[in-house]
């Protein structure tokens, strides 16, 4: 055996040990997967508006609850580096819309609320979740927009497309 042979040899059994060439788990996008803790008055009061008006909602392990309005049939973000193309209108629980796109929208996940970072993922394109979600893992004690701190978020989103 040459020394290329026995090079290659050596790379291919360095790659059959280690995995091949799967991809790496590494995340090269620069966003890391966050975690939060839920004030126990958090999880109360959106236990309590969810059971008074979501019933149906099921929580999830993060703190939020969610209601999956239609399945979809295609892929799920994979990771905070993948990217989101989404129509989505969002409210308070009062029913005061702040926001909306009905047009669609491109994200890379890692760049959205903590909220949306767990939620999106139970997804699949073409589908629509309804996302509830705690101060924390929203905007926290901030007041953005016409968001006051401390809000309870309320999302209907529809993926549309992931990358």
């Amino acid at each position: 055996m040459n020394k290329r042979q026995f090079f290659l040899a050596g790379i291919t059994a360095l790659l059959f040990l280690t995995g091949g060439c799967k991809k790496s788990s590494d995340n090269t996008c620069g966003y890391s997967d966050a975690i939060v803790t839920i004030p126990p008055s958090e999880a109360a009061a959106l236990q309590a508006y969810v059971s008074a008006n979501r019933p149906a909602a099921i929580q999830h392990s993060s703190g939020l609850y969610y209601e999956m309005i239609t399945t979809g049939t295609g892929a799920s973000p994979a990771s905070l580096c993948s990217n989101v193309t989404v129509r989505y209108s969002g409210y308070l629980t009062n029913g005061t819309k702040f926001d909306e796109n009905l047009t669609g929208a491109t994200f890379a996940l890692g760049q959205l609320i903590v909220g949306w970072q767990k939620g999106l993922p139970l997804a699949k394109t073409g589908g629509t979740i309804n996302l509830y979600i705690p101060p924390s893992l929203g905007y926290g004690a901030n007041q953005v927009g016409s968001i006051p701190p401390n809000s309870i978020l309320v999302f209907s989103i529809q993926l549309v497309a992931v990358q």
